[in-house]
């Protein structure tokens, strides 16, 4: 018969992890919750240096290895160069977080080419060059756990924009993808949809209101942070979309 499972947090000892756009918010809160856990963090960043750097100083702070690397997650070049320094300053990464993204709320008639190419290169295309770039160390340990931040936008429609929801949405055809024909590899591929998440770019949107959740309440990243570690630690768990949203689904 087998053992029964050990319930407790996973141990993330020995791993090295990466999480795009972890300067603060949601990124801050799950490079913190992956040390906590025991393993050694990347923490990206685009221009938010010292951000970055408090977040790097705080994890060592608990007795782990982080090194904070600025990169444009949207170009292909920054992509390699941050991975490369990921491999060389903590080791090759076994738990990809692709949370780097943008929002910007525009009305219909105000959104051109530009803004469309911005928001989807800032959020989907980021997700697969970072993805496409850790693969070839996770799939030659074979071990690896990626996490994609999509959102409740993706299944809604969203108050931001429809480029935004779109990348969102994006994210979720990705994730079932990869997740398929990386599953005999070691290597599970999971997203998170959060709802309303009370960050610097939930609070500043006059339309998000927390009176839209059924709880009643904007969420707070730790309740995001909580379902990232959980993901990390565990082997079985492939191609879900994990919804943290306080009821809010689809009508």
């Amino acid at each position: 018969m087998a053992s029964k499972p050990d319930h407790a947090p996973p141990s993330l000892a020995s791993r090295v992890a990466l999480v795009t756009g972890a300067s603060r918010g949601i990124g801050e809160a799950i490079a913190l919750a992956l040390a906590g856990a025991g393993a050694a963090v990347a923490v990206n960043y685009k221009s938010r240096a010292a951000d970055a750097d408090a977040v790097r100083d705080r994890i060592r702070a608990l007795g782990r290895r982080s090194i904070a690397i600025a990169a444009d997650v949207s170009l292909a070049a920054d992509v390699q160069r941050l991975v490369d320094e990921v491999r060389t300053g903590l080791g090759p990464i076994d738990i990809l977080v692709n949370n780097a993204g943008i929002a910007r709320a525009q009305k219909l008639d105000e959104i051109t080419e530009a803004d469309w190419d911005q928001i989807i290169d800032g959020n989907l295309k980021s997700c697969f060059l970072v993805t496409q770039a850790v693969l070839p160390d996770m799939r030659s340990r074979r071990f690896g756990r990626i996490i994609n931040l999509s959102s409740v936008a993706a299944q809604i429609g969203g108050v931001i924009s429809p480029q935004y929801a779109a990348s969102k949405a994006g994210m979720l055809g990705m994730t079932r993808y990869y997740a398929r024909h990386l599953a005999r590899e070691g290597i599970t591929v999971n997203a998170i949809a959060p709802a309303l998440i009370e960050t610097d770019m939930v609070t500043s949107n006059p339309n998000a209101r927390p009176d839209v959740i059924p709880v009643g309440r904007f969420g707070s990243v730790d309740e995001v942070s909580d379902v990232a570690l959980m993901l990390a630690g565990n082997g079985y768990i492939t191609g879900q979309t994990i919804n943290v949203n306080g009821g809010w689904f689809p009508s």
